[in-house]
C-alpha cells in the first residue's frame, strides 16, 4: 500500500457473556487466581531478554493456569457511579505473548487484538464475565494459519472464563 493510502475492511465481531452465580468480588477473585493480580512486566521482561529463548523463559514465570497474565486493568465501576450508574465494572486486559506470537507470525495486525480484553460486572443475580471473540476480531481475510492460532486462542480463554465463572 502506498503511504498516504487508506484501506478499508470491514468485518464484525462475537461477543461472548458467561453470567455467574458468584459475587462480582468473587469473580474478580478467581480471576486474579488464573491470571495473577499484579500486571506482568512484560515490556521490561523484553528490555532485558537477550533474545527469544530467554524472553520466552522469563515470561514464563507469570503464565498463570490457563496460560493467561495480567497486563492491565480499569475499573470503570470507580467512576461511572458518579453519572448515577450503580454498578460494579472492571475491564481486564489478559493475554500472554507466548500465545500472541502465534498468531502475529502470520499476521501481524492481529496484534490489534492482542492481548484480549474482559469486562467483569456486577448483575443482580450476580456477576457476569463478557469479552468479543479474538477470532472473530483477528480473522478478516481468508487466512488459515491465522484462523488456526487465533482458535486455538479462542478455545484457552473459553477455558478460562468457564473455570472463573463456573
Amino acid at each position: 500500500m502506498e503511504g498516504g493510502a487508506m484501506n478499508v475492511v470491514e468485518f464484525s465481531g462475537v461477543r461472548l457473556r458467561y453470567g455467574s452465580s458468584k459475587s462480582f468480588e468473587a469473580l474478580v477473585s478467581a480471576l486474579y487466581d488464573a491470571v495473577g493480580s499484579e500486571p506482568a512486566p512484560v515490556g521490561e521482561i523484553a528490555v532485558r531478554s537477550s533474545d527469544w529463548d530467554a524472553f520466552e523463559r522469563s515470561v514464563g514465570r507469570y503464565v498463570g493456569p490457563y496460560g493467561f497474565m495480567l497486563f492491565t486493568e480499569f475499573d470503570h465501576g470507580a467512576w461511572i457511579d458518579k453519572a448515577g450508574i450503580d454498578r460494579q465494572v472492571l475491564r481486564v486486559v489478559i493475554g500472554n505473548p507466548l500465545i500472541a506470537i502465534t498468531m502475529l507470525r502470520h499476521d501481524v495486525t492481529a496484534g490489534l487484538f492482542a492481548p484480549v480484553e474482559l469486562l467483569l460486572t456486577s448483575e443482580a443475580s450476580g456477576s457476569a464475565l463478557t469479552y468479543v471473540l479474538p477470532s472473530s476480531l483477528m480473522v478478516v481475510s481468508d487466512n488459515p494459519a491465522l484462523l488456526e492460532a487465533a482458535t486455538a486462542l479462542d478455545e484457552k480463554l473459553a477455558a478460562l472464563a468457564e473455570a472463573v465463572t463456573g
